[in-house]
């Protein structure tokens, strides 16, 4: 079933696209637009725990991804030095189902981009859409910002809004993977640091990212490159890693900024999702996967209710995407205990629940990974 609305997406990334085929799911018009001349994702790896999957499955594309991800059997915390498991969440106990998988984020991109060209969604490339004036000869019904952080549209809803830093820097590359790390993310933890590391593409390659605190930074983005001698001198005591220091050529380098959860997400026939609405930090695995939740529900309460189910969108979004970043910002001091005598009583704590009560601690996470985003708007 076609209906008449149109719609426009601003932005081609895993989120927007994602949005263009639950419109186009429930028979929208869809056209995307995209600033970039050409469809890339930089080279990062990423990880899509079940609650993404709900909607892949909704959007028939859930056989595709397993195919091409490499399902993550456990996630790992690890003390940094010297070197060794400090507690197992085995992700088969979790009560969600469907799989936690790990990506290259371009191998994702082409699963997506793939989906829309079958499915009809036309992508536009090199095209600035800076406001909605910039799309009106086409007569959109509503037009979705999902253009990441720095989002134009976020600025017209929320002109008093700003970016801050969080006091932290991060280094991602991707490397051979000569550790043969399994297929597990592992959470290296360190003093004010830590280190995230996970197979992709068949095991064959580590997604490496590297996160340290410090108190400046001048400039935010993803594409400063620096010198890969780096990460010796600022994580060299992470021994059972120097082998993996070693095989990294390129490396990038960016400070960690946030804005606040937007205030307002919607007005007329405008909206905003993803990082434009609530940029997450990396410490949860989530920021994609928020997108991603959003895409469905915002497509839902239109085709619901038309624009005037922007603000149940809102209201639907607000609460739980608060609390999965709360969640995330938490989550980097644990990692980043300094005191040695603190540290060992968490660690030891963490080793006791691994091993006495297993199920309880991956079951911590259970009102995110179980959580079907495409039961919230009936």
């Amino acid at each position: 079933m076609t209906h008449d609305a149109h719609i426009a997406i601003v932005g081609a990334g895993i989120g927007g696209l994602t949005a263009a085929l639950c419109f186009r799911h429930l028979g929208y018009r869809v056209d995307v637009f995209e600033q970039s001349p050409e469809l890339k994702e930089v080279g990062a790896g990423i990880q899509i725990s079940p609650n993404a999957l709900r909607v892949f499955e909704k959007l028939g594309l859930d056989q595709r991804l397993k195919e091409d991800g490499l399902q993550a059997r456990a996630i790992q915390l690890m003390n940094h030095a010297p070197s060794r498991a400090v507690a197992r969440l085995d992700l088969a106990k979790s009560r969600a189902q469907g799989g936690y998988y790990l990506f290259h984020r371009a191998d994702l991109l082409t699963v997506l981009v793939d989906a829309c060209s079958g499915a009809g969604v036309p992508i536009h490339l090199g095209q600035s859409i800076d406001c909605p004036t910039s799309l009106q000869q086409h007569n959109f019904d509503l037009i979705v910002g999902a253009d990441g952080l720095h989002s134009n549209f976020r600025k017209l809803l929320n002109p008093h809004s700003r970016a801050f830093f969080t006091g932290q820097i991060a280094w991602r590359s991707m490397v051979e993977n000569v550790i043969a790390q399994p297929a597990e993310a592992r959470v290296h933890m360190g003093p004010h640091r830590h280190i995230v590391t996970y197979p992709i593409r068949g095991g064959r390659d580590l997604n490496v990212v590297c996160i340290k605190e410090q108190a400046d930074w001048s400039d935010e983005g993803w594409n400063h490159s620096d010198d890969a001698s780096i990460l010796k001198q600022e994580f060299g005591d992470f021994s059972g890693l120097l082998p993996v220091f070693d095989q990294v050529h390129t490396l990038y380098k960016w400070g960690l900024f946030r804005h606040p959860v937007a205030d307002i997400w919607a007005e007329g026939n405008v909206a905003i999702m993803g990082d434009a609405a609530h940029p997450t930090l990396p410490f949860l695995a989530q920021g994609a996967v928020m997108a991603i939740e959003d895409a469905w529900v915002l497509a839902a309460c239109f085709h619901r209710d038309g624009v005037g189910g922007l603000q149940s969108y809102q209201s639907i979004r607000m609460p739980r995407v608060t609390r999965v970043l709360a969640a995330a910002n938490s989550n980097a001091w644990k990692y980043h205990l300094a005191n040695p005598i603190a540290r060992n009583l968490a660690h030891t704590a963490l080793g006791a629940g691994s091993r006495i009560a297993p199920a309880r601690l991956v079951r911590q996470f259970d009102w995110i990974y179980a959580h079907d985003v495409t039961q919230d708007v009936t």
